[in-house]
């Protein structure tokens, strides 16, 4: 029998039939959640079996590589269907041909475009995570889909990252609470997750070929924690192999990684997925734990795990029992996702209205309100007869784009179109370009490249379009300016080469607020830029993300007070990009072999412990009303390593507006015999609530998420001694602190 997942309030419980195992965990809500997984189910064993010993050697290698772009080969006489899969970070990928990239043509494959995992992270929200994969689930089973190729959930280890709106954060903690509901929320359609990409896959400039070389503890504690819980707590069913090596070994082909971690230690069930031609041997990547091999660049029977295997297998080089075993595997997901002819299986829906707002709720909570001097925000409307609205970004559509997987959506809904949907008729917009989208054509793309931002006739402004601009904003009440990035600048296969705004935008807005001073500046970007003489001379700084169908119509709702922002950074905005750890070690882009020389220090951890002050801290992201932290307490005061901590904290709204805010708690330990970074989060919890009133909220941490990873014992150690907690909204902004002691 299935689990079914009950989502409630934020104090939500996972609940599951009696007959599986509770496994308790810490989480944002007020409450330990239950993330139940359900255990292996040796319901099909007998039929899986059965099935094996009925099948040709090509039959079952037919089924361990891919027979077109998305899918693998069935067994028609067996019962036995494709594998279906579908590219989906943003939402379902639109239908593709059979045996190459470009489209099938469809009419019927348009899907919602949801906010990126960025502003998903930003949320704060596990129920927001939750809603997103149950979303994208019901549309994965509309299509006819099995598996959908996500979520991401790499580090976000440099700023430049091309993937870094994709990826979710630089914090393991808020990485795994964020992708464990999301995972759940996705496989309660009757499809399968792919997390991705496994393992120490953080950036794009020589993705395929680059060795990544780290100690034991940085790969448990901040590299691995986020797979690990969507596989012992959401019973994720595919993992996909990422391009890079490790440890000398690629990952497609890791023993440590697919085989000592993944399945021995982890308890793994389900199937290892190639990423898209990372493939590299054949009898070594089946035996050391690959059991699909995807790609694109050859005939499909020309696969490592193809003909080769065939022939592997006839020579005597691979026993056909090794090869039952990932049969087997393959045929266990496709039991558990009812793909062997159930006829209960989940029918799903795509492109609702209901869907639509899913993607609304995710976007309204990811948007980040950075500044706001002399309470510009939320708009004053009265007396204002025009507005000037500038920037190639008020405008522009981020669903497609890019070197990657992006969505066929019928509603985008752009920040401009967002303005005319929700300001009074009376007000008129005077639009204006500003800048245009320049890139460096020879290199755009180039996979494994840092290549955007070449020329310098990139950042060059069209004269024409800067004056029609300042014209705009020379004749309007107040100008908004709509800047940062886009899809097709932060882009899979292609790392940034600094942090700089692309397109000449600094010196744009620089004209424009010359001649308007009533000028607040909305950045649309999924990854860190430098904005800190924006920072300096602009009053009033908004951040959105690529933020999914109803984007536009969020952030217009922030900006006129319809929806109080709550959303909080991710990731660290730093003043230099000298000042991020990979950058600060000399450790990024590496050239054949990446050395982590930070360590356990990634992102706030390392601004902290060496006393960086970053433009934007980690966790950081104003409100249009002020919370009060009060009666700060835990439970009692000294613990064993085996139970919970419960911290209890009122929260006052003391302004005048109802909103949310994160109540974040991070743990330290000044005398600590091993290196340790200043602070670490261990617990979050985002809560509503009324002006002048107050919530009482509950964070439980239990003892073991304090623990290190002992290289020695190859065990996690709680060390004994005194702990310092510390409560507030962003890890800059530290309100209250409570000192326990573990035993």
């Amino acid at each position: 029998m299935k689990n079914k997942l009950i989502y409630l309030s934020v104090a939500a419980v996972f609940l599951t039939f009696t007959s599986c195992k509770n496994e308790t965990n810490s989480d944002s809500g007020s409450e330990i959640k239950d993330y139940n997984r359900k255990e292996t189910n040796f319901e099909f064993d007998e039929k899986i079996d059965s099935l094996v010993a009925q099948m040709t050697l090509e039959e079952k290698i037919g089924m361990l590589h891919g027979n077109s772009m998305f899918t693998t080969t069935g067994v028609e006489r067996l019962g036995i269907p494709e594998l279906k899969m579908a590219d989906g970070p943003l939402g379902v990928r639109e239908e593709i041909s059979r045996d190459n990239w470009s489209p099938a043509g469809w009419d019927n494959d348009f899907a919602t475009y949801y906010p990126a995992s960025g502003a998903l992270a930003a949320t704060w929200n596990t129920e927001m995570a939750y809603t997103f994969g149950n979303s994208v689930g019901q549309e994965l089973r509309a299509r006819g889909k099995d598996m959908l190729l996500s979520p991401a959930i790499n580090i976000v280890r440099t700023p430049l990252g091309g993937r870094t709106y994709e990826y979710m954060t630089e914090d393991p903690f808020l990485n795994k609470k964020m992708s464990v509901p999301l995972v759940v929320g996705l496989q309660d359609n009757d499809v399968m997750a792919c997390i991705k990409h496994y393992a120490a896959n953080n950036q794009e400039t020589n993705r395929d070929i680059y060795d990544v070389q780290m100690d034991e503890r940085t790969l448990r504690e901040i590299y691995l924690p986020a797979f690990k819980a969507s596989v012992t707590e959401a019973n994720a069913y595919a993992i996909m192999g990422a391009y890079n090596k490790f440890r000398g070994e690629y990952l497609c082909e890791n023993d440590y990684m697919l085989n000592k971690i993944l399945r021995d230690e982890w308890g793994f069930k389900g199937v290892v997925v190639s990423d898209w031609a990372a493939v590299h041997s054949t009898v070594k990547s089946l035996e050391n734990g690959l059991d699909i091999e995807m790609g694109t660049p050859k005939p499909f029977n020309e696969f490592f795990l193809a003909d080769k295997l065939i022939a592997a297998a006839k020579a005597g080089e691979i026993s056909e029992a090794e090869i039952d075993v990932h049969v087997k595997r393959i045929l266990y997901v496709l039991f558990q996702v009812k793909a062997m002819g159930s006829k209960d299986r989940v029918k799903g829906s795509i492109a609702t209205e209901a869907h639509y707002q899913d993607a609304y709720k995710i976007a309204s909570e990811a948007v980040v309100l950075l500044k706001n001097e002399n309470n510009t925000l939320p708009l004053k409307l009265e007396g204002v007869k025009s507005i000037a609205v500038i920037g190639n970004n008020a405008t522009k559509k981020n669903a497609l784009g890019g070197f990657g997987a992006g969505v066929k959506t019928k509603r985008e809904v752009t920040p401009l179109e967002g303005l005319k949907n929700k300001l009074p008729e009376s007000i008129k917009i005077n639009y204006a370009e500003g800048y245009l989208e320049r890139y460096d054509v020879k290199n755009k793309g180039k996979l494994g490249d840092i290549t955007l931002n070449g020329p310098v006739t990139i950042d060059q402004l069209d004269p024409a379009k800067l004056q029609e601009a300042i014209e705009a904003a020379k004749n309007s009440d107040m100008a908004i300016v709509f800047a940062g990035s886009n899809r097709d600048y932060e882009t899979e296969a292609s790392d940034r080469r600094n942090l700089n705004l692309p397109f000449g935008q600094e010196e744009l807005i620089n004209k424009v607020r010359a001649v308007n001073p009533k000028t607040i500046v909305v950045l649309i970007a999924g990854a860190p830029f430098d904005i800190v003489d924006l920072n300096q001379k602009s009053p009033t700084l908004v951040w959105s993300w690529f933020n999914g169908s109803e984007g536009g119509n969020a952030l217009i709702d922030v900006l006129l007070g319809n929806i109080n922002p709550s959303g909080k950074l991710p990731w660290t905005m730093p003043k230099r990009i000298e000042d991020s750890p990979a950058h600060a070690t000399n450790s990024f882009p590496g050239d054949k072999t990446v050395n982590y020389a930070e360590g356990i220090l990634v992102g706030y951890r390392w601004f902290d412990t060496k006393n960086i002050e970053p433009l934007y801290p980690f966790g950081y992201g104003l409100s249009y009303t002020t919370f009060a932290f009060e009666n700060t307490k835990t439970n009692k005061k000294s613990y064993a390593s085996n139970e919970t901590i419960t911290v209890s904290v009122t929260v006052k709204n003391t302004g005048k507006v109802d909103g949310k805010e994160v109540v974040q708690l991070y743990a330290s330990k000044s005398d600590s015999k091993i290196s340790r970074a200043a602070q670490e989060l261990k617990g979050f919890q985002k809560v509503w609530i009324a002006a002048g009133k107050s919530e009482t909220i509950t964070i439980q941490v239990p003892v073991k998420e304090l623990a290190y990873y002992n290289v020695e014992s190859k065990k996690w150690t709680v060390e004994p001694g005194n702990y310092t907690l510390k409560l507030g909204s962003s890890s800059r902004d530290i309100k209250k602190e409570i000192q326990i002691n573990i035993k």
